[in-house]
């Protein structure tokens, strides 16, 4: 048995290494080599306790727990909790960023803001591995915040706002909106459209504290079947689960959320990657994974008088969560096809992915009323296959898109080409970890998405299996675009650089990933032991998300052969086009009106965005502007007493701001004081 302390290191030496890393710049170290060497040796420590804990939780079969009071009157404790869920997650979590950091030494080289950036990576990692292993929510929340708080500071990491770090086509826009966004505006949309899921979640949080006295995930888990009864006889519960798992929907970027994930391709490349493949949108599909068997439990073991309602507002709660993920694979697939822009692609392809995890999860959810236990483990893991897997092979794809991006001094794939005739090891990677996306066997994402589509199916799910198929068949589409487009077409202009192959601190990351997508897929039965593994460790009250190992190995039924038959198709189809009729997909724009506007319609984003701003930005600041004018009797009050208050208050607070990262700090600051009032609150 390992020693339960080290289990709380693995989240404490991330944080510990960041605040160095802090003190180093504060007395004035300049190398920028030490920052980036401490870094990913933190990162590394970090990697190896999480593996010595894991492995163990894993070949044991004992969780492992270390904890000590923090908040004694309103019973808080410092709690780390290591089951078969985080074992997984705090691995992969962390021999990821482990990667990326290394990838980031070489990539980082030369910018101006090298110390900031590693101070706000290595506590990024740390917030997120505090995030899987917390034993308590007001634990979990920090590291939430925590996760937002970093990525605001990463996404917006060039704030000078210089066009060659914007994403979007400078000029371009949509019912009026630009639909171009700048560093500093792409940082502030990730924490505002994040902020906006957290509220509910705080909430939900508060109503769980409220109805249990405890915060610790494990006694929510217990107490699942009183407290659901209570809020389903108040006409409630649907509305609560919602409300609690807004978070997770806005920082995993589902619609209506993603939009902030599409625009957050401003930061550093090793930045976009580690968001999308080993923090802040995994934190959300983590925490539905996390409470979607407490949430099952409760329903299923609800006392008797309530169980047919609380069993009710479950299912209409997970179904809620699996049509979100269906619609918004299927919505970002059909951004993707039309994407001029490298990351741009992969973005979408992120959320679209994760939609199927959400898929995966919700339809698991909605067997609650089959009471069907084996369906519902396999739903579950399906999203945890599906979350590991897509880990592995989009941190190489961003990873290699950073070097696409370098080499062609341009986001835009119209001005790279013919990559694979310089960088033959590069393309290798590429071709391994887009063949995973696209979901071919034998690698890895071939079988976690068959396991997310029979779970749909599994649920009778119709709608969203077939959303979940034509999903599919856009990923097939858009990334086999990519590919061809960038590594074995000429570039529409002219390089004015000769392309070469990335250097061994860049090209060794995504190809080592590249590779374990093809190994974890060959290895793909052993593997199914692990996740059988850790699904008998991961409880919820009473309940075990026990699959034999054998339901999980993939089973070739005529539904999956024929999505397989279809993506193939559309592989041959997309590389005919540009390969072979070499079409001229401008010409056809330019001639017919039909082709164009649905062109716009999905390079705009469905006017998602441009609606969200005009209804609630412009909106909102008309009505403020109107009220501008209203006197409702509280301006004497407001010169004479507030404005001198609020004066000297804000004379004092000048101080401390320096620079935009210091507004959305004191922000936080504001944030957690309304925390501790709250906790006070709920002691009185």
């Amino acid at each position: 048995m390992v020693e339960p302390v080290y289990a709380t290191l693995i989240w404490g030496v991330p944080y510990l290494g960041a605040g160095i890393l802090g003190i180093l710049y504060v007395v004035g170290v300049k190398n920028e080599k030490v920052y980036g060497i401490f870094s990913a040796l933190t990162l590394l420590t970090a990697a190896i306790l999480a593996t010595i804990v894991g492995v163990d939780v894993l070949r044991t079969g004992h969780p492992v727990l270390h904890q000590f009071k923090w908040i004694q009157s309103i019973n808080v404790s410092v709690s780390t909790y290591i089951d078969g869920l985080s074992a997984i997650m705090v691995i992969l979590v962390s021999w990821l960023s482990f990667l990326i950091g290394v990838y980031s030494i070489e990539y980082m080289k030369g910018d101006w803001g090298v110390p900031r950036y590693f101070f706000f990576f290595t506590f990024f990692v740390g917030s997120m591995l505090l995030v899987v292993s917390a034993n308590n929510l007001l634990l979990l929340f920090i590291g939430w915040e925590g996760t937002g708080l970093a990525s605001y500071a990463l996404i917006g990491h060039w704030y000078t706002d210089e066009e060659e770090y914007w994403v979007g086509v400078p000029g371009r826009k949509a019912m009026g909106t630009p639909m171009y966004f700048e560093p500093s505006h792409s940082g502030l949309r990730a924490i505002l459209f994040t902020r906006v899921g957290d509220i509910g979640m705080l909430i939900g949080m508060a109503i769980m504290y409220m109805l249990t006295g405890s915060l610790s995930i494990t006694e929510i888990a217990t107490k699942a079947p009183s407290w659901m009864a209570w809020l389903a006889s108040h006409h409630v519960l649907t509305l609560t689960l919602i409300l609690f798992t807004l978070g997770a929907l806005a920082k995993s970027a589902q619609f209506p959320f993603h939009e902030w994930l599409v625009t957050a391709m401003t930061g550093p490349t090793p930045v976009s990657a580690l968001i999308h493949a080993a923090t802040m949108v995994k934190a959300g599909i983590y925490l539905v994974l996390r409470f979607a068997p407490i949430f099952y439990y409760g329903a299923i073991n609800s006392p008797a008088p309530l169980h047919a309602v609380v069993v009710h507002d479950t299912y209409q709660f997970f179904t809620l969560v699996a049509g979100l993920g269906a619609v918004t694979a299927f919505m970002l697939g059909t951004m993707a096809l039309v994407s001029n822009e490298f990351k741009l692609i992969l973005a979408f392809s992120t959320a679209s992915q994760i939609g199927y995890m959400f898929l995966a999860a919700g339809a698991a959810g909605m067997l609650v009323t089959e009471v069907n236990n084996v369906g519902f483990a396999m739903g579950v893991l399906a999203g945890l296959s599906h979350l590991m897997s897509h880990a592995v092979f989009k941190a190489a794809l961003f990873l290699i898109s950073g070097w696409a991006l370098h080499v062609a001094h341009s986001r835009f794939i119209d001005k790279m080409g013919n990559y694979a005739k310089y960088m033959k090891w590069t393309a290798l990677s590429m071709w391994l970890a887009g063949l995973s996306l696209m979901g071919i066997p034998p690698l890895s994402g071939f079988f976690s998405k068959e396991l997310t589509l029979h779970a749909a199916e599994e649920a009778h799910f119709g709608w969203g299996f077939i959303l979940g198929a034509l999903a599919a068949l856009l990923t097939a589409g858009y990334t086999t675009r990519l590919i061809v487009r960038v590594f074995h077409m000429p570039p529409y202009e002219e390089p004015e650089h000769e392309p070469h192959e990335a250097p061994i601190l860049m090209l060794g990351p995504y190809l080592i990933l590249a590779l374990a997508a093809l190994a974890i897929g060959i290895a793909w039965g052993p593997m199914t032991h692990v996740l059988a593994k850790a699904g008998q460790l991961t409880r919820a009250g009473a309940l075990v998300l026990k699959v034999p190992p054998s339901d999980l190995m993939i089973h070739i039924t005529s539904t999956v052969a024929t999505i397989l038959g279809g993506a193939i198709a559309v592989i041959l189809f997309v590389w005919y086009l540009y390969k072979i009729a070499n079409v001229n997909f401008r010409a056809i724009l330019a001639r017919s009106a039909l082709a164009k506007a649905t062109y716009d319609f999905l390079f705009d984003r469905w006017y998602i965005n441009a609606i969200i701003y005009i209804l609630l930005v412009y909106g909102f600041a008309g009505f403020a502007a109107a009220l501008a004018g209203v006197d409702f009797g509280i301006d004497w009050f407001y010169h004479v007493g507030l404005l001198a208050f609020f004066g000297a208050s804000s004379f004092a607070l000048r101080a401390l701001h320096r620079g935009r990262p210091d507004y959305i700090l004191s922000m936080y600051l504001y944030m957690a004081g309304i925390v501790l009032l709250l906790a006070y609150l709920f002691w009185r």
